[in-house]
């Protein structure tokens, strides 16, 4: 997936960036049980969760809450940490000029 660099990020492009952390973390057993915990959906439930924008932008809240998951996340789609953080403002309602 090609992700702009230092623009804006469409909607589409920030979705299809959560879903690529939401694999991230499914590959991981444990990692997965700690988001699912977190959120109170279960894993029977993702699929439809993951149809929610407001969902999505959850998934990269939680990966921009742990440095070392979003370094990771970040390597695993080939994107830079701030472009994971774009992508949430993106999801999130948030422009990026109200970014820290």
């Amino acid at each position: 997936m090609v992700m702009p660099k230092g623009g804006p990020i469409s909607r589409e492009s920030g979705e299809n960036l959560a879903i690529q952390a939401l694999s991230y973390l499914a590959q991981d057993a444990e990692r997965l049980g700690q988001f699912l915990s977190q959120t109170g959906i279960g894993p029977d439930m993702i699929r439809q969760a993951a149809a929610d924008p407001a969902f999505l932008a959850g998934v990269l809240d939680h990966v921009a809450g742990d440095e070392k998951l979003l370094l990771a996340v970040a390597d695993y789609a080939g994107v830079s940490p701030e472009t994971v953080e774009r992508a949430h403002s993106a999801l999130s309602g948030q422009r990026e000029s109200e970014l820290p």
